[in-house]
C-alpha cells in the first residue's frame, strides 16, 4: 500500500531539514509520497526535483497563510494547502509574492517589539536561524531559546510569541475565499488545513466549510496531529456531505515540532484523485 504524506515543511519556509534532508526523513520513514507544502513558497520545488531519491514521489504545493472572516467577530487565521498548481500563474505568483514580504515585515516588527520589552534577541540572529527563507515565530522562537529567555520553544511560543502577547503582529493574510479561487485558476487542488486544530486558537465553523466549498475548495485535511479523534469523524461526515477530499499529513516540521513525518497519511485513492484533479503541474516521479 502506498504510505502518502501531504504537508511537511523544509528550511525554505519554517522546517529545520532542506529539501533534500526532508526527503532522506520521507524515505527512512518507509514513505512513498510526500507533498513539500513550505508557506507561502515554492522555493524548495526545484531542489526537490533535482535531488529526489529514486523510488520517492514529490508533489509540490503550498501553504497559504489566509484569514476567514466571522460575523461579529476578528476573522480567523486559517491555512490553505495547494497542490500541483502552475507556480508561474501570474495572480498566484504575485499573492505568494505580497504575502512573503508581510511576513518580513511583520517578523521585524514583532522582535522590534520584543527588543522594546528587553529581551535580549537580534534581528540579524533570526535571520541567520532562517536561512534565507522567509522569516516567522519558530525562528523567533529559536533565537529565545539561544539567548536564554526560554527553555524550549514551545515555552518561547507561551511566553512571547502567542497571539495574544505584546509582541504579536498579525500577518496581512490573504482572504481564504480568494485563495481556494488563485489555486483552482492556476490549476492546483485547494485543501483546507487543520481545519479543526483547536489548540492553535479559534476554528472556522461547517458554514465557513460549507461556504468555501461552494467556492471551490477540493477537500479538507481531516487525519492531522492536532485534530481529535471526534473531530476526526466529525470531519469526515461533513466531507461526505460536501462532496470534498478527506486527506492525511503529519505537518512535519523538523525538529521545530515533536510530530513525526508520517505520522498521519492520505489514501492512495485520494492521492490519485487529487492529481487527477490538477491541471497545473505533475509530481516528481521515477
Amino acid at each position: 500500500m502506498i504510505r502518502a504524506d501531504l504537508h511537511t515543511h523544509s528550511a525554505r519556509s519554517d522546517g529545520t531539514d532542506s529539501p533534500v534532508e526532508l526527503m532522506a526523513a520521507a524515505v527512512a520513514a518507509g514513505l512513498d509520497v510526500i507533498a513539500l507544502t513550505d508557506h507561502d513558497t515554492t522555493a524548495g520545488w526545484a531542489e526537490a526535483a533535482d535531488h529526489r531519491p529514486r523510488g520517492l514521489t514529490v508533489v509540490p504545493g503550498v501553504e497559504l497563510s489566509c484569514a476567514s472572516p466571522v460575523v461579529g467577530d476578528n476573522a480567523v487565521g486559517v491555512h490553505l494547502l495547494g497542490y500541483l498548481f502552475d507556480r508561474g500563474h501570474p495572480a498566484f505568483r504575485a499573492e505568494r509574492a505580497r504575502l512573503r514580504v508581510s511576513r518580513h515585515g511583520r517578523a521585524e516588527e514583532m522582535v522590534r517589539r520584543m527588543r522594546a520589552a528587553g529581551l535580549p534577541i537580534e534581528w540579524e540572529q533570526v535571520q541567520r536561524i532562517a536561512a534565507g527563507g522567509p522569516v516567522g515565530r519558530p525562528h523567533m522562537a529559536l533565537a529565545l531559546v539561544e539567548t536564554g529567555s526560554a527553555g524550549t520553544v514551545d515555552e518561547a511560543f507561551r511566553l512571547h510569541l502567542h497571539h495574544g502577547s505584546p509582541s504579536y503582529v498579525r500577518k496581512a493574510d490573504v482572504d481564504v475565499t480568494d485563495g481556494v479561487r488563485l489555486i483552482r485558476a492556476a490549476g492546483g487542488v485547494p485543501v483546507l488545513a487543520h481545519p479543526l486544530a483547536r489548540s492553535r486558537g479559534r476554528v472556522v465553523g461547517d458554514d465557513v466549510l460549507a461556504h468555501l466549498a461552494a467556492a471551490g475548495l477540493l477537500g479538507l485535511e481531516v487525519d492531522h496531529p492536532d485534530h481529535s479523534d471526534e473531530d476526526r469523524r466529525h470531519l469526515r461526515g461533513l466531507a461526505g456531505e460536501l462532496g470534498l477530499l478527506c486527506t492525511g499529513s503529519s505537518d512535519y516540521h523538523g525538529t521545530n515540532k515533536r510530530t513525526p513525518i508520517g505520522v498521519c497519511m492520505t489514501e492512495p485513492d485520494v492521492l490519485d484523485m487529487i492529481v487527477g484533479l490538477s491541471t497545473g503541474a505533475t509530481p516528481y516521479a521515477d
